[in-house]
């Protein structure tokens, strides 16, 4: 556990040590990366990607947040390319309340499914990762910057459960079934406003 927090921390240390983030590459990373941890609706959702993949197991620790990280710069080239997308904040809520869900249902959910229901989510997340891109922001630094962090936020989720289990037991898969539970209904608050 120790050797994953410090690789974080290493990872994530060149972000920090941009001293002059006005323009060009730096500001083009910073606000990539700064746009799906400013949000609690993307917070919500990416970090609850994690505890789906938590309560799937197996090669679902991996796949789902891969099959969400591909499909958001699908919806990211959407978006630099203003190919409308209809009810895209809609679409962001209701991905917090139905993967919140999934990972509360439990084990239920094949692998393939699980994959592309995070997948199509997804799509809504970079559309508007897109769509709200800073004009003086280079597109490749931006989509590195929000890669890392969505990425950074999927692990977030599995490790918390991962280590929720480690400390609980047995009981650590209800723990993170709970987790996501309260995330659909944190989705709910954010479809309703009052998150």
């Amino acid at each position: 556990m120790r050797k994953i927090l410090l690789t974080l921390g290493l990872v994530l240390t060149p972000a920090v040590a941009f001293a002059h983030t006005g323009g060009g590459e730096a500001s083009g990373f910073l606000h990539g990366f700064g746009h799906p941890v400013g949000g609690l609706d993307h917070v919500l959702a990416m970090v609850g990607v994690g505890i789906l993949a938590f309560v799937l197991g197996g090669r679902a620790l991996w796949l789902v947040p891969a099959a969400f990280v591909a499909m958001m710069v699908v919806g990211f080239a959407l978006g630099i390319n203003l190919v409308d997308l209809p009810m895209v904040e809609l679409g962001i809520a209701l991905s917090i309340v139905v993967i919140g869900g999934a990972a509360a249902l439990g084990r239920s959910l094949p692998l393939g499914l699980a994959m592309a229901l995070v997948g199509v989510f997804a799509i809504f997340h970079g559309h508007a990762h897109g769509t709200e891109m800073p004009a003086n922001s280079g597109g490749l630094t931006y989509a590195l910057g929000f890669v890392l962090a969505t990425a950074l936020l999927h692990a977030a989720g599995v490790l918390a459960s991962l280590a929720a289990a480690r400390a609980i037991g047995r009981h650590g898969q209800m723990v993170a079934r709970a987790a996501g539970g309260l995330f659909a209904v944190g989705g709910l608050g954010v479809l309703s406003g009052w998150l």
